[in-house]
């Protein structure tokens, strides 16, 4: 009775209980102005920018005085709008006309909509005056499609507006009829899937660089596949994330597959020795018996059922699982202080402070565990503690090895955002798609990069990609942000889409 007690209370909890997550976004969208406005103030709205002299000192532009509005960034193009005085007011009181002394200046935030226009590719043609010999055409660059009528710059906007946006191929298609130009969702599903296609090298190339990392995080989430051959149109199919890399490489890898059985990251990794971080999902120990696979628990997962064990106590009473949440606190903000350092730092840091903390936490552990009912939450969360105990401390070998494995979460969480917008996946060529471009748009996101203006140079660049060097100089590490913003990229006049 009293497991089904707590079971029903934090059904109630998660169905009616407030969260960040919930407070901020599901439960207000239809007043977000309203509440967003009601967090700022009219000063920090019509508050004037500072001097271009003074921009960029003493404080970072992503941290405004208080009250002040931070100035717009630098890299921004700049239109300037010249206001003068009338030449009838140009005179002084004295008779003497006015001269010039300087100006004041102030900045707007403006943007231009999205265009959609045809490109025109005129090709020369030059023949032989007397007809002898054949006659030479200009030829015409290399393009992502060649079959299609898409340019490289509309398919960058629209994987962008899919994939990163959210927005599914039904709305994009509307998006394009308000231009007044008919482009079936059908059709762009088949660009979608052929640009993934193109994008496969990049895909296999970032997979190389994710097995050179000394530890790889792995996570799954589910995805729906209407037809996926031999199962239901409302089962489960998976996507697998793993993220990692060497340093200066940051790797986000989403790959799918129609099962979540022990044999797929034993697939995906096979060739990979380091350090593996996990939740306590058992499909992972296979991988994990590996030679060379050293394995590591989420401590994160281990606090999310002690907060639950915490919602089911008596309101107003402090219990044992606030006690190990406490405890477990402890473990983070030895990592929250030793962040921005070294990984010797750390790892001297983990030896002096972490490990007495684990010591703690362990001796507690062995107190509390015996007079707990085993199917409460608070007994399953000790349970689940005890069970991986050697998994979850192992992250004090190293000044580099992860805590938990909130990283891999946190890459998962856009894809999951987006499906609750586009909701499935029509067939598995479409799933594998997702997968690829996902993976090159959140790698591009983690090394920096602005995913649209990355994503653009590439379409533009692979098709003529020879070399396995001309593909690798495309990767997010191999690309900074002035290859991305030359006059080229960010010229105005360049087509955002072609119909």
């Amino acid at each position: 009775m009293q497991h089904m007690l707590e079971q029903f209370i934090l059904a109630r909890h998660r169905l009616f209980g407030a969260s960040s997550e919930q407070s901020t976004t599901q439960g207000r969208l239809f007043d977000e102005a309203e509440v967003l406005a009601a967090g700022s103030t009219g000063a920090q709205d019509s508050a004037p920018l500072p001097p271009e002299s003074e921009r960029g000192k003493d404080k970072p532009a992503d941290k405004p005085a208080r009250g002040k509005r931070a100035p717009l960034p630098p890299e921004l193009k700049r239109v300037d709008v010249v206001h003068d005085v009338p030449a009838a007011e140009r005179t002084c009181p004295c008779g003497a006309p006015m001269v010039e002394i300087g100006q004041d200046v102030s900045e707007q935030l403006d943007i231009v909509p999205m265009q959609v226009r045809v490109l025109r590719h005129i090709r020369k043609r030059y023949g032989c005056p007397g007809s002898t010999h054949a006659p030479v055409t200009a030829p015409l660059p290399a393009q992502p499609l060649p079959k299609s009528n898409a340019s490289a710059d509309f398919l960058a906007m629209l994987l962008i507006a899919k994939f990163i946006d959210g927005l599914p191929l039904a709305r994009f298609e509307y998006v394009l009829g308000r231009h007044g130009v008919a482009v079936p969702r059908q059709t762009l599903a088949r660009w979608v899937i052929g640009a993934a296609r193109l994008l496969q090298p990049l895909h296999n190339l970032m997979r190389d660089a994710l097995l050179d990392g000394s530890f790889i995080h792995i996570d799954e989430t589910v995805v729906q596949v209407l037809k996926e051959p031999g199962k239901k149109p409302t089962s489960n199919s998976y996507m697998w994330v793993q993220t990692g890399g060497p340093p200066g490489k940051q790797v986000v890898l989403f790959d799918y597959d129609p099962s979540r059985s022990a044999q797929v990251p034993v697939r995906l990794l096979s060739d990979y020795r380091g350090y593996l971080m996990t939740d306590g999902y058992d499909g992972y120990n296979a991988l994990a018996r590996t030679n060379g696979i050293e394995h590591l628990a989420c401590w994160a997962h281990v606090r999310r059922r002690f907060v639950d064990a915490v919602k089911v106590q008596p309101e107003g009473r402090r219990g044992l699982a606030d006690e190990a949440v406490a405890l477990i606190g402890r473990l983070y903000g030895i990592e929250r202080e030793y962040k921005g350092a070294s990984d010797t730092v750390r790892l001297q840091a983990r030896q002096e402070h972490s490990l007495p903390a684990l010591t703690a936490l362990r001796a507690w552990l062995d107190k509390t565990l015996p007079g707990v009912t085993p199917k409460s939450a608070l007994g399953t969360a000790l349970s689940y503690m005890r069970d991986y105990w050697s998994r979850l401390t192992r992250y004090t070998e190293r000044g580099d090895l992860p805590i938990d494995n909130n990283r891999c979460e946190n890459a998962i969480r856009p894809f999951v955002v987006g499906r609750k917008a586009w909701l499935f996946s029509d067939t598995t060529a479409g799933a594998n798609a997702s997968a690829v471009i996902y993976s090159l748009l959140e790698t591009a996101k983690a090394n920096g990069l602005e995913p649209y203006a990355w994503l653009r140079q590439v379409l533009r660049d692979l098709p003529a990609a020879k070399t396995v060097d001309d593909i690798e100089a495309l990767l997010p590490w191999n690309l900074t942000l002035a290859d991305l913003t030359d006059e080229n990229a960010t010229d105005s006049t360049q087509p955002m889409g072609q119909a």
